[in-house]
């Protein structure tokens, strides 16, 4: 599959037959296995709310049990008193899922194969800034016709004029290929990046 590549100015400069990963066959059920994954893997699990042994109240009975015309009452620490415990409240846990390194590793080319056929991969000959400018990043992604867009820059290797250039700029995330992952690649509606950053994940894919 050829692709145009286009220079910094949104012009076209040649083409680039991206490699045989850019080909897989989209299968749906494990793309939505490892991106439920990976978004199960972001959580903390650190959510907690405090049962009737943990409130602090006094244990002391809030009036005796008969002749006062107030229902009976042991504690204030009830589940049904304000402030009080919660029932089957939500506790600390892990919501881990473990996914293979074959699994991921294929679900990452049918996100990339499907990014290709949607024509919403962008190839540009190299990503450079003279100065760490969010004009320059601006102006670049207008040239391209793809600002107001969720854009990932995926760069061979980590530039931080790049990175401090794009930082104030919605929706726009820098990261190197190699660390990219199928959900990220499918929340972006644009990755812009170069042959030569396509070239150093080659190997790694087939």
């Amino acid at each position: 599959m050829d692709t145009i590549v286009y220079n910094v100015e949104g012009k076209e400069k040649g083409k680039y037959e991206l490699p045989a990963f850019f080909n897989t066959e989209v299968k749906t059920a494990l793309l939505h296995e490892i991106t439920t994954g990976y978004l199960a893997n972001l959580r903390s699990g650190t959510h907690a709310t405090k049962t009737r042994g943990e409130v602090s109240f006094s244990g002391a009975k809030p009036w005796k049990q008969k002749g006062t015309g107030n229902a009976r009452a042991g504690q204030k620490n009830s589940p049904l008193w304000r402030k009080g415990g919660i029932i089957f409240g939500p506790q600390p846990r892990d919501y881990y899922q473990k996914m293979s390194k074959q699994k991921r590793r294929i679900a990452l080319s049918m996100a990339f194969s499907n990014l290709a056929k949607e024509n919403n991969l962008v190839l540009v000959d190299l990503i450079k800034f003279d100065e760490a400018k969010t004009k320059n990043v601006a102006t670049f992604l207008k040239n391209l016709k793809i600002d107001g867009k969720k854009v990932i820059i995926a760069l061979s290797k980590n530039d931080d004029v790049v990175k401090t250039a794009a930082k104030n700029i919605k929706n726009v995330v820098v990261a190197q290929i190699a660390n990219l992952n199928a959900y990220e690649v499918m929340w972006a509606d644009k990755i812009v990046t170069t042959p030569e950053a396509i070239d150093s994940i080659k190997q790694k894919q087939a």
